[in-house]
């Protein structure tokens, strides 16, 4: 491990520490109340508790489960529309700006309609997180696809490669970096849809507990379960980032 990212792992660490010295420090003075912020050792004992519970991996299952759907509706959405769209200039000065503008748009507002179409089951949260999720993965596929070197592809043609072996060979190792970039962005952006359209409105899942838990005035089951959610949040983000930087190491360029 290098210095540089010894020292951000050792500010990281020390940020969850005053983070966690402050909560602990809250509760034990009686500075904030119980209601509000739960002792650490309460939130403990109610994760303990959930954990035991058959409750706490079938609502896991059912988000998880969710997730991957809205994910791989939006994957593929969002990279055939925009590889289609990146195959003409003219197509790309249309529609990119319109994309953009789109994705400007807080979708939550559209939500109640996500709702009146597919109910409050998964189907709404599986619509809801594919919808947003498109967005990202969309607009960078456009502009991966649109900034290839034309030499590239200028040569694959020479040597009579097909269309197919021109995506394959050219296009992708080419886009590889940006499309995986829009792909990781996509997938926590569906990742936060999902969760919070089970908040709002849900019959099963984590973040219907969460807002139950809140409902019948629960705080430490509440915090529980969004101390999971924080947990999940950071170890797949560490992941994912992991798995770009190696990808992004080896290096992307025609035929690799």
């Amino acid at each position: 491990m290098s210095g540089f990212s010894f020292s951000a792992r050792l500010i990281q660490l020390g940020f969850v520490a005053i983070v966690g010295a402050a909560w602990h420090w809250g509760t034990v003075t009686g500075s904030v109340s119980k209601l509000l912020l739960p002792e650490p050792a309460a939130v403990w004992v109610a994760f303990s508790h959930l954990v035991a519970t058959g409750q706490f991996w079938s609502a896991v299952k059912v988000t998880l489960l969710t997730i991957a759907q809205a994910y791989a509706i939006a994957v593929v959405a969002g990279i055939l529309v925009g590889y289609l769209v990146s195959r003409s200039r003219f197509l790309t000065d249309v529609l990119e700006p319109i994309i953009s503008g789109l994705f400007t748009i807080p979708i939550a507002l559209f939500f109640p309609m996500f709702i009146l179409f597919f109910g409050i089951g998964a189907g709404s949260k599986v619509a809801y997180g594919a919808t947003y999720a498109f967005f990202p993965i969309a607009l960078n596929t456009i502009a991966s696809f649109s900034n290839v070197e034309p030499h590239f592809l200028r040569a694959a043609r020479a040597m009579g490669a097909s269309r197919w072996e021109t995506f394959r060979h050219v296009l992708i190792p080419c886009a590889f970096p940006v499309l995986l970039n829009g792909m990781r962005i996509g997938f926590f952006i569906c990742f936060a849809s999902v969760l919070g359209g089970e908040t709002l409105s849900s019959v099963a899942g984590v973040g219907r507990n969460i807002a139950l838990a809140a409902e019948l005035m629960e705080p430490a089951r509440m915090y529980a379960w969004i101390a999971f959610v924080i947990l999940t949040a950071i170890t797949l983000n560490l992941v994912v980032s992991s798995f770009e930087r190696h990808a992004v190491e080896k290096g992307a360029g025609p035929w690799k």
